[in-house]
């Protein structure tokens, strides 16, 4: 069980973030949502890989952001985004995914 403080934590600093963001647990379980995320149908307790499709989730690198204890991103060209995982400061067992159009990042 993750400390309901993490949880706390992770509404407090992306609750009102643009874009949907999920606290994630090793074996990729959602933890938490913030609002956009629950407003397009995330939902805690669900593998994140049962949203969407497969194709989707290739290319995941969230073992590596856990293993090394650093943030990674990926450049996807194709849907013009970039997509992040950041480890959890002193929880070594849970991450935060999120991704943003690139357009999001630098404006139109």
């Amino acid at each position: 069980m993750i400390d309901p403080k993490v949880i706390e934590a992770f509404h407090m600093m992306w609750d009102r973030f643009p874009a949907a963001v999920r606290l994630i647990h090793k074996d990729r379980t959602v933890i938490a949502v913030n609002v956009v995320a629950k407003e397009i149908g995330f939902q805690p307790g669900v593998p994140c890989y049962q949203v969407g499709t497969p194709e989707q989730h290739k290319g995941c690198r969230a073992n590596e952001a856990l293993s090394s204890n650093k943030g990674v991103y990926q450049i996807n060209p194709e849907k013009n985004a970039i997509r992040y995982w950041l480890p959890v400061k002193d929880f070594p067992d849970v991450y935060i995914h999120f991704s943003l159009k690139i357009k999001e990042v630098i404006g139109d």
